[in-house]
């Protein structure tokens, strides 16, 4: 059991009860907090813990860095701990389907503390209940662990370090909608359009039928779109760094592995209101 990008329902139920297996339930409804917690009490995968988008995965305490702030480390080492998970865990990660909210988001964040044992389950909840595999419901209990790391700072980049990025020929994939992309809608931040010289690659595009699309497949269009660049030189982003970590996570699958993350993407972008915008494609 190494899974370091993505894991098939069958795989997770085969490996319960095992006991370096950590399961967080990472469900979320945007504009309704109680929403997630509310879905995992009802129906989770059996020994799964919850893990809240803004309480567990972001520091919503930050000014000016985004809707969803990258978390302080401390804090995040101590939620891991509470969870239960070591540097030795196998992490799996689910949200209610496609890995956007926000199951991808917490793989990231333990991927760049150098956590290599963590993946998303493929087709989330959604999935596993469509495949018949058991559930459970009510909180779990989980034995508190010990963990020591750091982020790798290198791969959170701000509002500044993007505009460097870009000014050094880096190539910046924003993976929000395509209308919301040039500017057409904005149902979330104040300002529509994209920060000047980001390409767009809606997250979906990743996915074929509510999960990734074969690892060759994404190879193939990430690299169209890279266009000779390492994947080094790509940084992602989307609204508030929450969905673009599924470029992240597809990239890695694909065997394309270090990118970085805009963590506070285009609402940060747009925090001190000086910044350029632009619109259209």
């Amino acid at each position: 059991m190494n899974w370091t990008t993505l894991v098939s329902a069958e795989e997770l139920h085969a490996a319960r009860g095992r006991d370096d297996l950590v399961v967080l339930d990472a469900r979320v409804a945007l504009g309704d907090r109680a929403a997630g917690p509310a879905l995992y009490r009802a129906s989770h995968v059996p020994r799964a813990l919850h893990a809240d988008l803004e309480a567990d995965l972001s520091d919503m305490s930050a000014s000016g860095q985004g809707r969803h702030p990258w978390p302080h480390t401390s804090d995040f080492l101590a939620r891991l701990e509470s969870w239960g998970v070591s540097r030795d865990s196998q992490v799996v990660v689910y949200d209610a389907g496609d890995g956007a909210l926000a199951a991808a988001r917490a793989w990231f964040l333990l991927r760049a503390l150098g956590h290599a044992r963590v993946a998303v389950l493929d087709g989330g909840f959604t999935h596993w209940n469509a495949s018949g595999l058991p559930v459970e419901s009510g909180e779990v209990a989980a034995r508190p662990g010990v963990y020591e790391a750091i982020f790798d700072g290198a791969r959170l980049l701000d509002a500044d370090a993007v505009q460097t990025h870009l000014d050094r020929g880096g190539l910046l994939i924003d993976a929000r909608a395509a209308e919301r992309f040039r500017g057409e809608v904005e149902p979330l931040d104040r300002v529509a359009g994209h920060v000047p010289g980001a390409v767009n690659r809606p997250y979906t595009s990743n996915l074929r039928d509510g999960r990734f699309k074969p690892a060759v497949e994404l190879a193939d269009e990430f690299n169209a779109l890279l266009a000779g660049r390492s994947p080094t030189d790509v940084a992602v982003m989307c609204g508030s760094g929450v969905t673009a970590c599924h470029h992240l996570l597809a990239m890695e699958h694909a065997g394309l592995p270090g990118a970085t993350l805009f963590t506070g993407s285009w609402s940060g972008w747009l925090a001190d209101g000086t910044r350029a915008v632009a619109t259209g494609d």
